[in-house]
């Protein structure tokens, strides 16, 4: 059985998006295959973001912003956006979510734990979700 894989999208691939992605390779290990991918990716991680998850004992330093491609989406089976509107493209035949997150660029530090706790809880429900799939 070919393992489940799980795309986020958010603009920049700089805070939200990686967020997620480190938190769902941390709750789920290799169960499922992880990418993230902003529309207009940032020249580097939002350090706060990478701060909150250092308090978490999850390291994203080396993770990059990258591009969105078709065939990251093509090969994903799920999608989930986050704050990106019409710049996150919709592709056919996938199982889509869009989270409603605050954008933790610029914000202060405790704002991004919120966050940061915020999507854990969902990136939970995902894994929960993704069992009986």
């Amino acid at each position: 059985m070919k393992k489940p894989s799980v795309l986020f999208v958010c603009v920049h691939n700089a805070g939200r998006s990686q967020m997620a992605a480190a938190w769902l390779r941390h709750l789920a290990g290799d169960r499922v295959e992880v990418r993230s991918a902003g529309s207009e990716p940032a020249e580097g991680i939002n350090p706060v973001a990478v701060e909150a998850m250092r308090e978490v004992g999850i390291d994203i330093t080396g993770q990059t912003p990258a591009r969105l491609t078709w065939d990251a989406a093509e090969a994903s089976d799920v999608i989930v956006t986050m704050g990106c509107g019409d710049a996150c493209p919709v592709f056919p035949g996938k199982r889509y979510e869009d989270w409603q997150l605050t954008d933790p660029a610029g914000q202060p530090l405790d704002v991004v734990r919120q966050v940061r706790d915020e999507i854990r809880q969902r990136v939970v429900e995902l894994l929960a979700g993704q069992r009986d799939g």
